[in-house]
């Protein structure tokens, strides 16, 4: 049988940084459409673009194909070229340094590993329609966040 192909749409917000964060993810797959959200009372931005990710590819139950669509240069650049040298270097940079938000690349990477993915990156508040989507429900994460719900929304 066929692997479904699966788009996923990311981002993650931080209202201060660090400060009260939040991440939205849309997934589409065969005309369905599930939107996901949560965040974190103090975090960074770069944790909750993560976050997103790894929330969205969390959310499907068996391998498929994977069009990740995310703002953060970050992310897309940590999983296309980065990651290969963090991993054979014991998750430091090239200079040595240890990789920021280590916890969050290994499990990404896990995640990855199930799926064949496809990156893609967009310009953020740049008017594509699921990215501004996401990006609305990771600021109302972060409402929902500061009013105590510690997953958010």
């Amino acid at each position: 049988m066929e692997s479904d192909e699966v788009e996923l749409f990311a981002d993650g917000a931080c209202s201060g940084n660090p400060g009260p964060g939040g991440w939205g993810v849309l997934l589409r797959c065969r005309g369905h459409v599930r939107e996901i959200s949560g965040g974190e009372f103090q975090t960074t931005n770069n944790r909750m673009e993560l976050s997103g990710v790894i929330a969205g590819l969390s959310a499907l139950k068996k391998p498929c194909r994977v069009m990740v669509t995310t703002d953060s240069q970050y992310v897309k650049n940590g999983m296309t070229t980065w990651i290969r040298s963090w991993k054979k270097n014991g998750f430091r940079t090239s200079s040595g340094q240890p990789v920021k938000n280590e916890d969050l690349w290994r499990e990404l990477d896990r995640l990855a590993a199930l799926h064949e993915i496809t990156w893609h990156w967009v310009r953020g508040h740049d008017g594509h329609p699921e990215n501004e989507r996401v990006d609305l429900l990771a600021r109302e994460a972060i409402s929902s966040v500061r009013k105590g719900n510690s997953q958010g929304a």
